[in-house]
């Protein structure tokens, strides 16, 4: 497999742009009319991330450990689609015919050797993990709502109660599905681990989003959803030892920093946490009281509210950094940041001026709301101006 011809092979087809993932897609439908079952009625949103991660795939093709990582979490997060190892050589000819196809008469007897020994090693891989993942999760967990509370027009609180033990680590996100609706979204539980097993979600509609939507305005106390395994590590203080804290939060961003909180509460340790939440208006701060709750318990905890838009300086955004760097030095505390990507690319710029490092930064990767699956991947996500960073 000569992995320079496979990367300049891919760089041509990809520059035809939507066409490539148009091509596939009903290449892939027409053939196996069975597989369309498996992806969203819309299918606007899935095109890009199938060339966006094939281009990740290709682009560490002779990376394997790295590799091999990514498509061990791809291949056991495809099993809550109900992909089984018989849909992998469909997917593989859609996707062989689709290359054929748009480089035309640079398409060599090499390229067809080259793609189908790329794909076979990429197949073999998720397959294999899927198979390890049986034996330790189920594809998907059944929940009940129990809490549906509306705090604003587009934002709900959900109380859900898996059927069978979740376990996840605070900061961690947690894929959501409704049974009406297939599609996927991650969210990020705004509770720490509880004994009950329950979780709490904070979901803000975002503006075609299927998933989302349905959840704040189309759900109630004893529906059902389905659970995916946690993913992420990027909000979790594994990396941040015993440091004190500075977590940053935008709209439903709070969730998970929320959740932070109840961690170093359970854990008893004595670091300092400082929580600055930010909201356009002070109408949006949805989730005052229960933050008025732990500021009053903790002793070590302080939250300062931040309204973004100011009536009295018209034209300027005050960020939760913004507030922060105005209060204090923090570069001795590790940095949780969750917010729109605007929100946080504007907090790790302004903090990194400012003499932070990137080992004390601590966010999700920009742009990476979906947990990125290969060549399927129904996931609902936000619009690009919506501050719900709690969806991941």
């Amino acid at each position: 497999m000569d992995v320079s011809r496979l990367k300049r092979s891919w760089s041509l087809v990809a520059a035809h742009g939507d066409q490539v993932p148009l091509y596939f897609y009903s290449t892939l439908f027409l053939a196996y009319p069975e597989t369309r079952q498996m992806f969203p009625t819309n299918m606007a949103g899935q095109r890009d991330r199938l060339v966006t991660a094939l281009g990740h795939i290709v682009s560490q093709v002779d990376q394997v450990d790295q590799l091999a990582g990514y498509l061990q979490g791809l291949g056991a997060d495809h099993r809550k689609f109900g992909v089984q190892a018989e849909h992998y050589p469909a997917v593989g000819e859609a996707l062989v015919a689709t290359l054929r196809h748009f480089l035309g008469d640079q398409w060599t007897e090499e390229l067809a050797q080259d793609w189908t020994a790329a794909y076979g090693l990429v197949s073999k891989v998720m397959t294999e993990a899927a198979q390890a993942a049986e034996a330790v999760n189920p594809p998907w967990w059944v929940a009940e709502i129990t809490g549906h509370e509306r705090r604003a027009f587009d934002v709900a609180v959900l109380t859900l109660r898996p059927q069978y033990l979740l376990p996840f680590t605070a900061g961690q996100s947690i894929g959501v599905s409704h049974p009406a609706v297939r599609a996927w979204r991650y969210y990020s539980p705004a509770n720490a681990p509880r004994p009950d097993g329950t979780l709490e979600l904070h979901v803000r509609a975002a503006p075609g989003g299927a998933v989302s939507s349905r959840l704040v305005y189309g759900c109630a106390v004893g529906d059902q959803l389905h659970l995916a395994a946690p993913v992420g590590e990027g909000l979790t203080l594994w990396s941040a030892g015993s440091s004190d804290l500075l977590l940053l939060a935008a709209g439903t961003g709070l969730a998970p920093l929320r959740a932070l909180v109840e961690q170093v509460a359970a854990e008893g340790s004595h670091r300092r946490v400082d929580l600055y939440v930010g909201a356009r208006s002070r109408s949006e701060f949805y989730d005052g009281d229960a933050l008025d709750k732990l500021a009053a318990s903790y002793p070590w905890l302080r939250v300062t509210p931040v309204v973004g838009l100011d009536l009295n300086r018209p034209g300027e955004f005050v960020h939760p950094v913004d507030r922060a760097l105005a209060d204090g030095d923090w570069r001795s505390r590790h940095v949780f940041i969750c917010g729109s990507d605007d929100m946080v690319s504007h907090s790790v710029a302004a903090l990194t001026r400012s003499g932070y490092h990137a080992g004390q930064l601590h966010h999700e990767g920009l742009g990476q709301h979906w947990y990125g699956p290969a060549w399927r991947t129904a996931v609902d996500r936000p619009a690009a101006t919506d501050d719900s960073g709690g969806a991941r």
